[in-house]
């Protein structure tokens, strides 16, 4: 081979190696991370639990559904302030999303599940949900003659409480939605407009970051609402009494130290998922926007920044592929 070309052909790999692991070095210093998109499911297992997620039967009343709370339509979540469960009941907590909800490192606001196995089992039988409990669940499922035969076909030992729940899991950990921002991640710079940068760079900038990163952009831990103002106090106030709600995690660790804390939510879709925040507060993005600024960063910023801060948000919005 031409010495000089062989020479040509050596720095041309070894550009395009620095060019790649410079790529792949910016990537790794980004606070965000693009969704996997390598995640298996068992498809029988799959349609279970898309089955039984849209299923009434589930409520003591047969009234509502996994689905009825979380709209699959409406960003994962209800478009109503506080969801109705069994016989009308009125919920506590503004319902959070389930799009991506198996990425988050725990479940509910307060974090009182670990799991999303352990979430089904609890809202089977909270009085604010389904009021149920698992021998009237099987009950009614296991007269459904084909649900039983599809059950003995996905699992050995058919239907039980347990495959019940890993079903509904199965399907609610499928419920990724890859949105713009996850192909700008991975190296598409077109995926995203030039005042999407912008506010990504603000969103950064400004401290959002800091609370709000990871694969699900939040979702991995837990935070005191008003960390630098004190949210509750002016809720008080402004006239609107504190609640149990508001606790937070209190509610579940009993510990002093875990009052008004919660887990932070993920962003992911959020431009779908209002009103916002455990107690439904805030009507709109741009209004959570000017909270988030007020009482978790104790700052303020010009408008045009908080607006492309919330262009940014919206290139969370993901795609459901049914």
């Amino acid at each position: 081979m031409n010495p000089l070309k062989n020479t040509y052909c050596l720095l041309l790999a070894g550009l395009t190696f620095l060019a790649a692991a410079a790529s792949v070095s910016a990537q790794d210093e980004e606070p965000l991370r693009p969704l996997p998109t390598d995640l298996k499911f068992d498809t029988r297992k799959l349609a279970l639990g898309k089955k039984l997620f849209n299923d009434k039967r589930f409520s003591k009343d047969n009234s509502v559904s996994c689905a009825s709370c979380h709209d699959l339509h409406h960003g994962g979540a209800d478009s109503k302030p506080f969801s109705v469960g069994a016989g009308g009941v009125t919920h506590v907590f503004n319902t959070p999303t389930v799009f991506n909800s198996g990425l988050n490192f725990r479940q509910q606001w307060a974090g009182g599940a670990a799991t999303p196995e352990e979430l089904i089992d609890k809202i089977v039988k909270s009085p604010l949900v389904f009021n149920s409990s698992w021998p009237d669940v099987t009950g009614k499922l296991s007269a459904d003659a084909q649900l039983s035969t599809d059950f003995k076909a996905a699992y050995p030992d058919g239907m039980t409480p347990q495959n019940i729940t890993d079903a509904i899991a199965t399907f609610q950990r499928s419920l990724l939605t890859p949105s713009r921002f996850d192909r700008y991640l991975r190296g598409d710079v077109t995926a995203i407009t030039s005042d999407e940068k912008r506010g990504y760079a603000s969103f950064k900038a400004y401290g959002c970051v800091g609370c709000h990163q990871g694969i699900n952009v939040g979702g991995n831990m837990f935070q005191r609402f008003g960390a630098m103002n004190d949210y509750f106090k002016a809720k008080a106030a402004a006239g609107h009494p504190i609640t149990d709600a508001d606790r937070g995690r209190f509610n579940v660790t009993k510990k002093p130290e875990d009052m008004y804390v919660f887990k932070v939510p993920s962003l992911r879709n959020v431009a779908l998922t209002g009103p916002y925040f455990h107690d439904a507060s805030a009507n709109t993005l741009e209004e959570a926007v000017d909270v988030m600024f007020r009482y978790q960063l104790g700052r303020t910023a010009p408008p045009d920044d908080k607006a492309h801060i919330v262009m940014f948000l919206k290139s969370l919005t993901g795609e459901y592929k049914e």
